[in-house]
């Protein structure tokens, strides 16, 4: 068994963490705009997360959830992959596990696996409906302790358990006030 020592020289701290976690957009991005996906990054990196992950849903689950026929997973993890490489400063990366599934995933699968793969502490990145949606299904109360979400507007009608647990999601107006970074006209759609 080898020993990987480090020689540090007396009295040497190892510098500070300045970015933590992950933010994950979760989303079916089926009527996504440039606009949102850029408040997307704006607001990563205001934040200071170590990761940007975008997280297309595959078409099963967006027709489960959504009960709507949205494109296909390709061509829309194409139209994301060509915004990527146009943005090519930007460390964002397209998650494409749903893809390999090729079925009906979970949220709290998909969970399991984010937590798994990427730095903790986990945020998702949803919409209002998507927010929801998701406080309406019988795992939220589960995985909401495990993560937190960042809504990107104040939702119109809050779904109960939503408002039950309003101390585990912020908007992004909220988030970004905190750290000063995102003026309020940039974090509007």
């Amino acid at each position: 068994m080898t020993r990987n020592l480090q020689y540090v020289p007396y009295g040497y701290e190892p510098p500070t963490a300045t970015h933590k976690g992950t933010i994950v957009y979760y989303d079916t991005f089926e009527q996504i705009t440039v606009r949102a996906l850029e408040l997307f990054v704006e607001t990563g990196t205001a934040l200071s997360f170590t990761k940007l992950v975008l997280y297309p849903l595959h078409e099963e689950t967006a027709r489960r959830m959504w009960k709507q026929p949205v494109r296909s997973y390709y061509k829309r993890v194409n139209e994301l992959g060509e915004w990527q490489r146009e943005q090519a400063f930007i460390a964002v990366v397209i998650e494409s596990w749903e893809g390999k599934r090729k079925k009906y995933t979970p949220i709290e699968a998909a969970i399991r696996f984010l937590m798994e793969k990427y730095a903790t502490p986990l945020f998702l990145y949803m919409t209002p409906e998507t927010a929801n949606l998701c406080a309406s299904y019988a795992s939220f109360e589960e995985w909401i302790r495990d993560v937190r979400l960042v809504i990107s507007s104040e939702p119109p009608e809050l779904h109960p358990k939503l408002a039950q647990y309003r101390n585990r999601w912020n908007t992004i107006e909220e988030a970004t006030s905190r750290h000063g970074k995102v003026d309020k006209e940039q974090a509007e759609l």
